[in-house]
Parts: structure tokens; C-alpha cells; sequence
């Protein structure tokens, strides 16, 4: 999960060539962040609500797909704001790798000391939550993000952090997704329809294994997931190089592919048809921003919303069960209990400032902290 503006961050002063070549920020695809992270969030509350799962609201039941819209979304980003090194030759994998580990690791860090310190109270207290599986040994592959790399259920310490599992590998493996999509001269469309045929493999593999299709993978080798979405946004990228729309244009596209995207989720069309939907979204609020047209999305509001995300998306969970046993505790009651409306209704701002306080207070300065030990004086673009 990555922002364009914190992509293009810097630890030291930038010379003149890479000045020049700057990308220039897309700031639609921050503010849209928010939008997805909080689809997720109202997903994990419906699931904990007292309506029945069985009649679930069909839009937000589908939000949980915004996890494969930001696969997407980090597989353009990146290629916007690296494309150019690697297309000059000032690309180095060193500087990528401090730079994505400096922008996802400190949260998720704070997030599982978190989890793991509402485990031993759970236990003093003895409450369920400690008795429902979670060992050891998965808390230290969430430590290391490789929870998700491979075809085992692990115990989930914080859910969502299995994309970040997902999201490691494919840092690891960016020059090869950079050879593949961002070499001069490649054919964006050979690349979308690579993409293409990547998501179709990790689909056909991960149907093999559990029977599902790959947008249901998560903890279980949720790796799959990544892939072809990733690959996707990159080709999106590289496409979006040829496009000039007028900034009416730009907006209208962005309106009917929204259209589209969310007549998928509501009609709970094929959810291989809704990430194949999600790109040309993508791609269409890229051109928004572009041409211009931001509007309301390049707010500072909208913006900060938007850096706050990956706060929300990594500490909503946490939040609902430290709440749940804090009930369960003070009513006698099991932390397996469901939420009732009003719950829903206070827990969401309470979610939403501990997220916004997370990001200002704790991600912000780690990141920094982080670029600075690790990170060499002369580099700048690409250091976050």
C-alpha cells in the first residue's frame, strides 16, 4: 500500500536531474485510499454486526475487493514514481526496499505489540480471546510479513495485515515486475494482457487448493492474490503515458468507471469481473488528476484521509477487539458477542481519530526516523 506523495518523500536534497524528472503527484489516488480502506472497515463491522451474515448489505460485503483495488493502485504508483529511474538507469532495489519498509513496517509493528498485548491481558483475565488458537509462532511471521506466503491457515493477530505479507513480496520482487512492465518501449497492452494471464494462473492455483477463487484468499497463501493485480496497475501506469483527456473527458470517464465498479460489487457480479473493472478506475482518476480536475480530491482534508488509511486499514481490527473484550469484561459477557448498531455507531470515530492520531503521531516520525538511519544523504526521490 503505498501514497504517491509519501513515494516520493525524501531524506536529502535532491540534484537537479532528479528534480527534473519528479513525478507529479496524482492526488486523486490518495484520496481515494480513504474510500477503499473505509469499504474494508464497514466490511469487518457488518461481519461483527448483529444482522445475520446471510443478509448482508451486497455493497458492503463486496468492499472487501478495495484489498485488490490497492494491490492495483501500488503497482501504478510505484511505477509512476520509480518508472523513470529505471528507464535512466538510477534505479537501485537497496533504496526501494528502505523506502517500502520505512512506509509499511512501523504501523504494522505498532499494530502487532498491540495484539499481542491485548493476548496476555486476555489471558490474565481470561477471556476467549486468548484460547482461540493464536500462537506464537504466528505472531513472529506476522513479525517477519511472511503469514501469507504459503497454502497453511495461520492464526490471524491482526487480519488485514496479511496483505502487507502479500504487498513484502511483491517489493521484494519488483525488478521483476519492472522488466516485465517497465522496460522502454514495452507495449503497455502486452503488459495489461500478461497481467492478465498471471491473475488466471494464481486463480487457477489457489481454486486447487481451497475450491475459491483467488480474490478469497487472505492468511492462506493470500501471496497469490497479488501478482496479476500489481502487474495490472503497472501496465494501467504505462498506458496512462499516452493518454492527454481534456480534463471533462477525464472526469466523465472517471464517473462511468466508478459506475461500473461499484454496479459490479452491488450486483455481486463475478468478483474476477469487478478487479478486471477496478483498473480502468484506476486509470481514469490517474487522468482526473492529470488534466487537472482534482477538485474536492485534492483537498487537504481529502489528503490527509488519504495518508491516514493504511492507519485505519491496519488498526480498525484491533480497535473492534480491544472494544469487544473491554465489554466482555465489564458485562460478564463472551467477546464473541455481536455489535449492535449504536456500538457500530461510536466505535467508527473512535477508529477514525485513534487512525488519523496513529499516522500523525507514530507513522510519520518512524518513517523518517527509519529513512534517515537507513537511507544514503544523497538519495531523495523514491525514499519513503
Amino acid at each position: 500500500m503505498v501514497h504517491l506523495a509519501q513515494a516520493r518523500a525524501s531524506s536529502g536534497a535532491a540534484t537537479p536531474k532528479q528534480q527534473a524528472t519528479a513525478p507529479a503527484p496524482l492526488h486523486a489516488l490518495t484520496s481515494i485510499r480513504f474510500v477503499l480502506a473505509l469499504g474494508v472497515v464497514l466490511f469487518h463491522y457488518q461481519v461483527n454486526m448483529i444482522t445475520p451474515e446471510a443478509v448482508p448489505i451486497a455493497l458492503i460485503e463486496r468492499a472487501r475487493l478495495g484489498v485488490d483495488i490497492f494491490f492495483i493502485l501500488s503497482g501504478f504508483v510505484l511505477a509512476h514514481v520509480y518508472g523513470p529511474q529505471i528507464q535512466e538507469g538510477r534505479y537501485s532495489h537497496r533504496r526501494f526496499i528502505v523506502a517500502r519498509f520505512a512506509r509499511i513496517y512501523p504501523t504494522h509493528l505498532a499494530m502487532l505489540v498491540l495484539m499481542g498485548l491485548v493476548a496476555i491481558i486476555a489471558v490474565m483475565l481470561r477471556q476467549p480471546f486468548a484460547a482461540a488458537g493464536h500462537s506464537l509462532t504466528d505472531w513472529f511471521a506476522d513479525l517477519f510479513l511472511v503469514q501469507a506466503w504459503l497454502p497453511i491457515s495461520p492464526t490471524e493477530w491482526n487480519g488485514p495485515a496479511w496483505s502487507l505479507s502479500a504487498e513484502w513480496a511483491a517489493y521484494l520482487t519488483f525488478p521483476l515486475f519492472a522488466y516485465v512492465g517497465l522496460r522502454r518501449g514495452r507495449n503497455p497492452w502486452l503488459t495489461v494482457l500478461l497481467a492478465a494471464l498471471v491473475f488466471a494462473v494464481m486463480d487457477l492455483i489457489y481454486r486447487r487448493i481451497s475450491g475459491e477463487v483467488v480474490t478469497h484468499a487472505d492468511s492462506t497463501f493470500g501471496v497469490l492474490r497479488i501478482p496479476g493485480q500489481f502487474l495490472y496497475g503497472i501496465g494501467l501506469q504505462q498506458l496512462s503515458l499516452r493518454l492527454h483527456p481534456r480534463p471533462a473527458m477525464a472526469v466523465a470517464a472517471a464517473i462511468i468507471s466508478a459506475s461500473a465498479l461499484l454496479a459490479s460489487m452491488h450486483w455481486q457480479l463475478d468478483e474476477r469481473i469487478t478487479v478486471a473493472l477496478a483498473g480502468p478506475f484506476v486509470l481514469s482518476l490517474a487522468m482526473v488528476s492529470r488534466s487537472g480536475a482534482d477538485g474536492v480530491l485534492a483537498h487537504p482534508a481529502a489528503l490527509l484521509a488519504g495518508e491516514a488509511s493504511y492507519a485505519l486499514y491496519l488498526a480498525h481490527m484491533p480497535v473492534l477487539v480491544i472494544w469487544k473484550n473491554a465489554i466482555a469484561v465489564l458485562t460478564g459477557s463472551d467477546s464473541s458477542y455481536r455489535l449492535s448498531v449504536v456500538e457500530v455507531a461510536v466505535l467508527l470515530p473512535i477508529t477514525l481519530a485513534a487512525a488519523v492520531a496513529l499516522y500523525t503521531l507514530w507513522e510519520n516520525p518512524a518513517r523518517a526516523w527509519i529513512r534517515g538511519r537507513l537511507s544514503s544523504p544523497s538519495n531523495s526521490l523514491g525514499t519513503s
